[in-house]
Formats: C-alpha cells, sequence, structure tokens
C-alpha cells in the first residue's frame, strides 16, 4: 500500500492554512471580534475544533449548499451534523414554522399536532407512546432514568467511544481492557465508572458478562456506532444483545440520532430491532430544536405503576419548554413532507455513489483507507479493514491527516462533518454535487502523495 508522503502533507498543510486566511477576511474579522464577548470567540465550544485557523462565518444556505460572510458557497456534506438532514430551508418545514408563529410557540400544554406525530412516529419505529424534548441528550436522560426507576437498578452499560450527546454516564471508554474517564469530560458530577459499564461494540461475550450481574437497568446504544466512524453490527450481533438484555431483565435503549440516515424509521425498522425504548432528535423538526424518545407497551406499564402525578413536576424528567408548539408543528411537516421514503430513494443511492468515488481513489493510490456506508451517510477512515468497534477505530484516528483533508476540501468548496471524514446526503444533493467530491477528492490526495 502507498505510504503517505508526511513533509508533503506538512507543507500541503501550511499551504491551505494560508490559502484559507487569504480567502475568509470577513470571517477573521468577525471571529477576532468575537473575542470580546463569546467565549474562545464562537458560541458553543467546539466550535473551535473545525479544521480551518478560524471557523467559517455562515451568511445563509439552501438545500445542500450554504454562503459565508466572504460570499464563498459550500456544498454542506456536514449538514449540522445531522440537525439539517433535511436540508437547509426546506419549504415545507418553514412554511409550518412560519404558520405557527402566528398562533403561538409555547403554551406548556398540548396541540393538535402531537397526536398526529406520535402515531407517525409509531408508524415509522414500532413503538406505540411518545415524549418530547428538545435535544437528544435530554431524551436519553430521561430514558435512563426511567430505566433506573423501573428496574431499580443504578448501573448502565454503554459501548466504547460512544456517543450519546452530553449524557454524563457515556462518558467512560477502554483502554487495555479497563474503563476510565473519557479524555476531555469536564467537571462530571459523578466519576462515569460509579454509573456505567462499557464494553466493546460487538463483543457478545464482555456483553454477557456484564449483564450477568444483573444490576444494569439499560443498555444505551445505537445501532450502528457512528461518532468514531460507522461501526456497523457483525452478524448476529444485535439478536444476542436482544436476547441477553431480555434473559437478564436489561432493557435495551436504541439512540437513532444518527443512525435515522438508514430510512424512515431509522436503523430500527429497516433491521427490525426490538427495542424498550428509542431516542432520537436532530433532524426530525427540519432544524428547530427537537427531540423524542419512544416507549414500548410493557415499559409505558412499568412506568405508569411507578409514576405519582402530585410529584411529576419534580421528576428530573421533561422541561418548560419540551413538546412545544412550535417544534411539534416542524417535526409534522419534517416528517410528513421532507424526511420521506420519496427522500430516502433519492438519497441513499446518491450515497453510493459517493462511496464508489472515494472508493475510485482508494484503488487509484493504492491506499490502505476504506469507505462505508449507512443509508443516507458515508465516511472514508484511514484503516484498510472496517474496525469492528470503538477501539479498533480510534486508533485509526490521524490527526494530521484528518485536518488537511479537512481543510483542503473546504478551500475547494466542500464541508464535511468535523472530527472524522463523514458526509451526510441531503434531499438537495444531486449527482453533480457527488461527482464533485469525488474530484476534489481525488486532487487532495494526490497533493499527498
Amino acid at each position: 500500500m502507498t505510504q503517505i508522503n508526511r513533509d508533503r502533507l506538512h507543507a500541503a498543510l501550511k499551504a491551505e492554512d494560508e490559502h484559507f486566511i487569504e480567502n475568509h477576511p470577513q470571517s477573521r474579522i468577525l471571529f477576532e471580534q468575537a473575542q470580546n464577548n463569546l467565549l474562545s470567540g464562537v458560541p458553543m465550544n467546539w466550535m473551535i475544533r473545525w479544521a480551518s485557523p478560524f471557523p467559517v462565518f455562515v451568511d445563509a444556505a439552501q438545500g445542500a449548499h450554504f454562503t459565508d460572510m466572504d460570499g464563498q458557497r459550500y456544498l454542506d456534506f456536514c449538514l449540522g451534523d445531522t440537525g439539517a438532514m433535511a436540508g437547509h430551508v426546506p419549504r415545507a418545514t418553514v412554511n409550518a414554522i412560519s404558520a405557527q408563529l402566528q398562533r403561538g410557540l409555547t403554551f406548556m400544554l398540548p396541540t393538535k399536532d402531537a397526536l398526529w406525530v406520535g402515531k407517525e412516529l409509531e408508524r415509522r419505529f414500532g413503538l406505540p407512546f411518545w415524549q418530547f424534548t428538545l435535544t437528544a441528550t435530554d431524551a436519553n436522560r430521561f430514558a435512563l432514568r426511567l430505566a433506573r426507576h423501573i428496574t431499580g437498578r443504578s448501573k448502565v452499560l454503554v459501548f466504547n467511544w460512544c456517543y450519546h450527546g452530553t449524557v454524563n454516564e457515556s462518558f467512560i471508554t477502554l483502554t487495555d481492557g479497563k474503563s476510565h474517564v473519557r479524555r476531555g469530560n469536564i467537571g462530571p458530577a459523578v466519576d462515569p465508572n460509579i454509573t456505567s459499564y462499557v464494553v466493546e461494540f460487538n463483543d457478545i461475550p464482555a456483553l454477557e458478562a456484564v449483564l450477568a450481574n444483573e444490576d444494569v437497568a439499560c443498555v444505551l446504544t445505537e445501532p450502528v456506532m457512528t461518532n468514531i466512524g460507522i461501526v456497523h453490527p457483525q452478524a448476529g450481533f444485535h439478536e444476542a444483545l436482544r436476547e441477553i438484555t431480555r434473559r437478564t431483565g436489561t432493557l435495551l435503549i436504541i439512540d437513532e440520532t444518527h443512525t435515522i440516515c438508514a430510512g424512515i424509521g431509522g436503523y430500527t425498522r429497516e433491521h427490525q430491532l426490538e427495542p424498550d425504548l428509542v431516542t432520537i432528535g436532530k433532524p426530525i423538526a427540519g432544524g428547530i430544536p427537537a427531540a423524542v424518545y419512544g416507549i414500548s407497551k410493557q415499559v409505558a406499564e412499568r412506568i405508569k405503576l411507578k409514576t405519582n402525578k402530585v410529584t411529576s413536576d419534580t421528576s428530573g424528567i421533561g422541561g418548560t419548554l419540551a413538546g412545544n408548539a412550535l417544534s411539534l408543528a416542524a417535526i409534522r411537516a419534517t416528517l410528513e413532507h421532507v424526511l420521506t421514503e420519496e427522500a430516502y430513494a433519492h438519497t441513499i443511492p446518491l450515497a453510493n455513489r459517493f462511496c464508489e468515488g472515494v472508493q475510485s481513489v482508494i484503488d487509484e493510490f493504492a491506499l490502505s483507507w476504506h469507505v462505508t456506508r449507512l443509508g443516507c451517510r458515508a465516511e472514508y477512515w484511514f484503516r484498510e479493514q472496517p474496525p469492528r468497534n470503538g477501539g479498533e477505530a480510534a486508533a485509526a484516528i490521524d490527526t494530521e491527516l484528518d485536518r488537511y483533508m479537512h481543510l483542503a476540501s473546504l478551500n475547494r468548496g466542500i464541508l464535511m462533518t468535523p472530527f472524522h471524514n463523514m458526509a451526510l446526503i441531503a434531499p438537495d444533493t444531486t449527482r453533480a454535487d457527488i461527482d464533485f467530491h469525488t474530484q476534489v477528492f481525488r486532487e487532495i490526495v494526490q497533493n499527498i502523495f
């Protein structure tokens, strides 16, 4: 396999930095001004982690593209890290939002849209009962609380290098078989080692051994790992996961926030999974903050038996703005008119085309990389064989190469999902957009070999 020329990589990265600075004067000025009132010059801390010397400041967006304050237009494969998976400014969602703005935004009371959304979510995911939050993080937090409440167990099991938002119980990783707090976890209220067990994804014996203690309230997992590269389940894994959790009285929570890219009902529907709870956020309201969690009939009955109406407002579950009228109107419009079967029939073939284009370059330059796909999401990784778990994926991270690939793409008009080389395909993305990426990918690879 071809080896990276590190000298060429260093030189190319330096040139890309200079090119970016020269061509983004307005973003640079805004970033410098932002230092006065925004911590580190950004509205949210991880925005400093973009590959560029400073973040691009966005002016406007439409469909699969956005324009920055310097007037440069970009093909957006990041799509707000799934939040804008429906595309920017989806017309049906915008119309519903505009109409709801005239009728009221939030009442702490239900609206008729909630009924439609609950029924539609049951059709898509198979679970009959639903509740609403503003973020997938909250959906996961509330699901964990409910699981501990009805099982009487304190522990949670997650998989190494998982991602479930800012849920404290999930900030735990493995090194040489030992669990520890994930690097960068700021000020945890409780050491995750107290609340959580962690094993590798696809490791059925390890899963069996931990759950055999029968002190785990629930397993919280994505059906396919997505935040340390796309790590697919091996044959039989989900069947074993479901059998073991049922046998040990452990609830199974499936987080579909990223894996909704697999189809209208996420990986759960596509592969007939049978979770006790499902959580999902980000894309379902077309960019408006909204999330949901679904509950099986059996779990719902257990919740009702252990729920006190008088103290329900101080249960640690819910929020004043949760289930607000604006969010519900946006969810309904997005599910009814945007994230439809027809949309996936367009975006999934384009993700296949993306993979074919990337693979052609990998083959041409004999790279020890691979490309993989999950629904309308695709990703290349600096490893010859697909990883079997988060540990293997994390070991393949090449920070310098990763930064180069992102920055070089950005300088040529393509925004990839940060922190890994992932592309999400919007309903407005075209074949020409995909072919443009293949052209850019080949050019930036050629520059370092």
